[in-house]
């Protein structure tokens, strides 16, 4: 069994570097919508819906405005997406010891221990992400100026449009950001926001990795024959990633307030999670807490749909000269 661990886990971690890196290139502009949409307030609202940020992001910041943060994502969820995957791995293996099935408590407790564990990465990388991907939205919202105002005759309301500016803006790095936040927060300041982001990744892996499991064993031919085909492994973790995300969608609006260091006009500030579901509540209400979970599910279910297809495919294996089946009969 020394064996099969040390084989299997380089490549369980390459097929996670994997999939984040190709999950995140394909639904990050829909992130970055989520972000914008979780971060603008009632009576200050830049974007109707998803396509319609998308759009203006365009007109704004052109196509690579959509890509913002996208660099500092693709650095860090190649060590994000292996530690939660493989950390999820070896917590089942290590409460399956006695031979007996997993219960679905077991698995809730391994999900909540990848959780946990994926955190350490998972909380500098979203910080300095939603710093990046909301930069356009107070451009945006700085820019925003009346442009015409039309009087009617006897009455007491104005029509008011607003006009887009789109002239230069100047960005800031994540290497800046990170600069900054040593020098004057020390390593603390890249980990706001770490109890809320603990409050949403632990619930969601307990939710996730059970599901999936289920789900997945749905798949399979029959209890000798373990095989399941490529397009249900995605299909399960696009589905029990769907599920999870939806859960979980109010702790990601807490959190990404949380993170956002800087504010719009009139924009408040939050000191912890408390304060901060008790001001959303009061100021917006409840339907606040789910801003963003159409574009959050949109996000979640094909990022992991793709990281169960690379993880079962077996990449990491290939890559390293090895099959799945080598792996585990070693």
């Amino acid at each position: 069994m020394a064996q099969q661990q040390q084989i299997s886990l380089p490549a369980k971690l390459i097929n996670g570097g994997i999939a984040g890196m190709v999950g995140v290139t394909c639904v990050f502009p829909i992130d970055l919508a989520k972000t914008r949409l979780q971060n603008q307030r009632s009576g200050q609202q830049l974007y109707k819906n998803m396509m319609d940020c998308l759009i203006k992001t365009v007109r704004s910041e052109g196509y690579f405005g959509m890509y913002r943060g996208a660099a500092v994502n693709l650095t860090l969820v190649t060590p994000e997406k292996a530690i939660k995957l493989a950390a999820n791995d070896f917590f089942r293996h290590q409460l399956s010891k006695d031979g007996g099935r997993l219960t679905v408590f077991k698995e809730m407790l391994a999900g909540c221990c990848a959780g946990m564990c994926q955190v350490t990465i998972t909380t500098p990388m979203e910080m300095l992400k939603i710093q990046l991907q909301d930069a356009g939205r107070l451009a945006a919202q700085q820019r925003v100026v009346p442009s015409v105002v039309t009087l009617k005759m006897g009455g007491t309301s104005a029509v008011l449009s607003r006009s887009y500016n789109t002239s230069p803006q100047v960005r800031v790095s994540a290497t800046q950001i990170t600069r900054e936040l040593l020098k004057t927060k020390g390593v603390t300041g890249l980990y706001r926001g770490l109890g809320a982001t603990l409050m949403r990744d632990i619930p969601f892996s307990v939710v996730y990795f059970p599901l999936f499991a289920h789900l997945h064993q749905l798949g399979q031919r029959s209890s000798e024959d373990p095989y399941v085909p490529f397009y249900w492994s995605f299909m399960a973790g696009c589905t029990a990633g769907c599920v999870a995300a939806v859960a979980v969608s109010p702790c990601d609006v807490v959190k990404t307030r949380l993170q956002s260091l800087k504010k719009g006009a009139n924009e408040e500030t939050y000191n912890g999670v408390m304060d901060c579901v008790r001001k959303i509540l009061r100021k917006e209400g409840p339907g606040a807490f789910l801003k963003g979970a159409s574009c959050r599910a949109l996000v979640i279910a094909p990022l992991f749909g793709i990281a169960q297809v690379v993880y079962f495919v077996g990449v990491g294996e290939f890559l390293l000269g090895y099959t799945p089946y080598n792996i585990y009969s070693a």
